[in-house]
């Protein structure tokens, strides 16, 4: 998008978002404050975020979005002058000007983009459990599963190796006094009842909620290779930051599944990347659409873990814009930190819908030339309120605007042009394929077969084979591979820093993991960050 005198374009400083009695500009040095596009159905949230996505990546800022309804894929193709478009830049002085923008696609049932797929291990108790609706008791079993798979060095990668080690920590009441001696699994099952009482009906109902996790696809979700998320954090051979794209359209029949799945991959981002502090422009900007079915029936404990991460991980250099319809979707705890704000029309039909209004209006910095509550509902479709940070942080004045017409198409893109982008991507190939090696399940199926054999070393004289030894004299246990016995996702992240990294790096790399992920008991436990993942950085 340009004009005649330019003076609306985009800068390296600031983006144009829209404009009316003021310009809107959202600048980038404090776009990782975080932000918040609300408003009813059919109001126009998904072009505004189109408008934000465009404006990052132009600026070289990587983005990863959900697309509920397919239609945030247009931004992979040429804008057509249609002419509404035509009509809306000539009303705010601008001359269209078509682009488009480097997309990768992904999809958690890998149909409609590269597959996405995590450890279980890396997902963390927590998240699971919220994941499988776990009352207290269930959580606290679960909780213990995987301090015995940790400490018995049982890799966790896909649902079977969970289903495999709850059988196997479940007391077996067929099993008669002194039967432990001829009983394979009778350390793993002592070693769950140290931590306190695990019931074969509590590990029963886990099983049945793994069950229905299953039925919602969650299969294709846990296993490897697993997303390295240095993938999301790319540029293309123009500069420009490349757009992630989540295909969500099948993933949202699953409301809990989606939602902590993006929360996941928010922890992720938290735990991996090193503080930054204030930079020119993001890392990453994340948006979370249907932001709400984060925060709906999320225990108190979870709630404030996740106002930790959305607080300090502006720290780290990303910013993360929830979208959904009505403010009071999101709790004041983190409403209060996101700073750039855009409220499209909302309807008071029923009394919440006028608790909405009046929420939306009360977080707004009053401007006495609006009624901003009354502008609320009076909005048309493309019009929005706005109050983006400026100066040392502080929000401007609420201003009425036009949002500016996306340079990409907007709608959704033909399946043979989102082939023809898969089959171009910078990471086909690398996830396409789904890896089984041996984990937690191979191994107990071994011990109940009786052919359980110590871990094999490295793989020879390789890089590989010298990082097992390394790490075998560090943790007193062996690598296979590239995996640790005890710390499988520690071994991952030195093998998926071999290509970068030469034998000396690698190496120092490991000791410093040694130093921050393992306490006082080295290589027997696994130490898990604010949302119970590993904390791998």
């Amino acid at each position: 998008m340009a004009t005649s005198d330019n003076k609306l374009a985009d800068t390296d400083e600031k983006i144009f978002i829209g404009k009316g009695e003021e310009t809107a500009w959202l600048t980038l040095a404090l776009a990782n404050r975080h932000g918040l596009v609300t408003g009813a159905t059919g109001t126009g949230k998904t072009v505004s975020l189109q408008v934000m996505a465009e404006g990052f990546a132009r600026a070289g800022v990587p983005v990863f979005a959900a697309d509920i309804k397919g239609d945030l894929s247009g931004i992979s193709e040429v804008g057509e002058a249609k002419d509404f478009i035509v009509k809306r830049a000539k009303e705010m002085g601008l001359t269209f000007q078509p682009d488009q923008f480097s997309t990768i696609f992904w999809d958690v049932f890998g149909e409609q983009g590269h597959p996405v797929r995590a450890t279980v291990t890396e997902m963390g108790p927590l998240l699971l459990s919220r994941m499988l609706d776990l009352n207290d008791v269930q959580e606290g079993v679960l909780n213990v599963a995987f301090r015995v798979a940790d400490e018995n060095g049982l890799a966790l990668i896909d649902m079977k190796d969970l289903r495999a080690l709850l059988d196997a920590i479940a007391p077996d009441g067929s099993r008669k006094a002194g039967d432990d001696e001829e009983d394979p699994l009778a350390p793993l099952r002592k070693a769950a009842q140290s931590y306190g009482n695990v019931s074969k009906a509590t590990v029963g109902t886990i099983q049945r909620q793994l069950l229905v996790l299953e039925n919602q696809g969650g299969t294709k979700f846990f296993g490897e290779p697993a997303l390295t998320l240095k993938d999301f954090m790319r540029t293309d051979r123009d500069g420009r930051g490349m757009v992630n794209i989540l295909v969500a359209d099948k993933l949202m029949q699953s409301p809990r599944l989606y939602a902590t799945f993006l929360l996941w991959m928010l922890s992720e981002l938290f735990e991996e990347l090193p503080e930054a502090g204030d930079l020119p422009k993001p890392k990453l900007v994340f948006f979370f659409d249907e932001a709400h079915l984060l925060f709906n029936d999320a225990p108190k404990a979870l709630m404030d873990k996740i106002e930790q991460v959305v607080r300090l991980i502006r720290s780290k250099g990303v910013g993360v814009y929830f979208v959904t319809q009505n403010p009071i979707d999101v709790p004041d705890k983190v409403l209060a930190q996101l700073g750039n704000r855009v409220q499209h029309a909302l309807r008071a039909f029923t009394p919440r819908d006028q608790k909405a209004v009046a929420a939306a209006a009360q977080t707004f910095r009053p401007n006495p030339k609006l009624d901003t509550a009354r502008v609320i509902m009076e909005l048309g479709k493309g019009e929005a309120l706005v109050s983006f940070l400026e100066g040392g942080g502080t929000p401007s004045m609420v201003e009425r605007i036009l949002v500016r017409p996306p340079s990409a198409r907007i709608g959704p893109i033909t399946p043979e042009e989102r082939k023809a982008i898969m089959d171009a991507s910078p990471v086909k190939g690398k996830y396409d394929t789904a890896i089984d090696e041996e984990s937690a399940y191979e191994i107990i199926q071994k011990r109940l077969a009786g052919t359980a054999a110590p871990a094999e070393g490295g793989d020879g004289g390789g890089i590989l084979g010298q990082i097992g030894a390394i790490a075998g004299a560090i943790f007193g246990t062996n690598v296979k591979r590239g995996r640790l016995s005890t710390g499988q996702v520690i071994a991952r992240n030195v093998t998926r820093s071999v290509t970068d990294k030469v034998v000396g790096g690698v190496v120092a790399d490991l000791g410093k993991s040694v130093g921050g992920s393992v306490g006082g008991s080295i290589g027997r436990a696994i130490v898990r960050g604010a949302l119970g993942g590993l904390l791998r950085r």
